[in-house]
């Protein structure tokens, strides 16, 4: 028998003054309950009861044992209320990551948004463009951009999809112009986001002829997120890819001017990933419900926007 169970049929007997009250209520025989008690004082080679035919007694180490074993006992009782409360209650604190852009123009506003109604939920979150390990990293979620995901056994829950464009600044562009074409981009400075998201010296549109590439070998700057290359753009810089979430606040204000309206680039979906469908305590539960229920209409929003800019006149 292990020791968290002595404990606990040590305490019985204790309480209840017998150990055949303590058999009732421990669902146990009589016997069972007076070797454990007797294997326990055996491993502490100590008494902890004095015994007689009509009564017991517990020793001076019995009654401090006692009040030890009883504030274990109720700690373990809280922690497993505690526990089986989680699959109901949203209450804790969850660990996500997110991709950078993502995670800026919307998975802070969703969070800001879950805690008026969830204000027992705190959140920790983590920006990198890359496919985190949940496991090894002790993340509870994930929140990524891309094409397909590997067969990990993770549960991925599509929240929408989304897609880049080309951008520039009114400076540059009444400096330079604008390209016709695809093709035409060797002509302007393009600037270079460098990550796992974003395509690098391969840019492939689509397009009203279907898909296109175009290499842009030369690029004055590179970096790697697309909020930083949101700053360089319309610093007037030269042309950058932005995801619409990174764009529509410049091209709302006018500080940024989409360039090539009628491409775009590859169309990605945007995922939630958690490890476990089975025990998903509440918290996380209610976090990809509320997701999936605002991240689609944010996406819709800003695409909205980003198609009305199709119809922005040339400088």
């Amino acid at each position: 028998m292990d020791v968290f169970q002595t404990m606990r049929f040590f305490t019985a007997v204790a309480q209840s003054g017998s150990f055949t009250a303590a058999a009732q209520l421990l669902d146990s025989t009589t016997t069972s309950v007076s070797k454990a008690v007797s294997s326990l004082e055996a491993r502490l080679q100590t008494r902890l009861i004095n015994r007689t035919t009509r009564r017991l007694a517990l020793t001076e180490a019995g009654l401090r044992y006692l009040q030890r074993c009883e504030k274990i006992l109720e700690e373990v009782r809280e922690a497993e209320e505690e526990a089986g409360t989680a699959q109901v209650r949203p209450v804790g604190r969850l660990k996500i990551h997110a991709m950078s852009a993502i995670g800026n123009h919307y998975v802070i506003d969703a969070m800001a948004k879950y805690r008026e109604t969830h204000p027992s939920v705190m959140f920790d979150l983590t920006l990198t463009n890359r496919l985190p390990d949940l496991l090894e990293e002790g993340y509870d979620m994930s929140i990524v951009l891309a094409r397909d995901l590997p067969d990990s056994g993770f549960v991925a829950q599509r929240l929408g999809v989304t897609y880049s464009i080309l951008c520039a600044s009114p400076a540059y562009v009444k400096k330079r112009g604008v390209p016709d074409s695809p093709g035409a981009l060797g002509l302007h400075d393009c600037l270079r986001i460098v990550n796992t998201v974003m395509p690098v010296e391969n840019w492939a549109f689509e397009g009203p002829e279907g898909a296109e590439t175009v290499n842009i070998a030369l690029s004055p700057f590179h970096v790697n997120t697309a909020d930083a290359m949101t700053v360089a753009i319309k610093s007037g810089m030269g042309i950058g890819i932005q995801p619409i979430g990174s764009a529509v606040e410049g091209l709302r204000a006018g500080t940024l001017v989409r360039i090539l309206p009628e491409y775009h680039f590859e169309e990605l979906n945007l995922f939630a990933i958690y490890p476990s469908r089975k025990f998903v305590d509440a918290k996380i539960k209610t976090w990809v419900e509320f997701l999936k229920s605002t991240i689609p209409v944010s996406l819709a929003s800003d695409e909205k926007i980003v198609r009305a800019s199709k119809k922005a006149h040339r400088f």
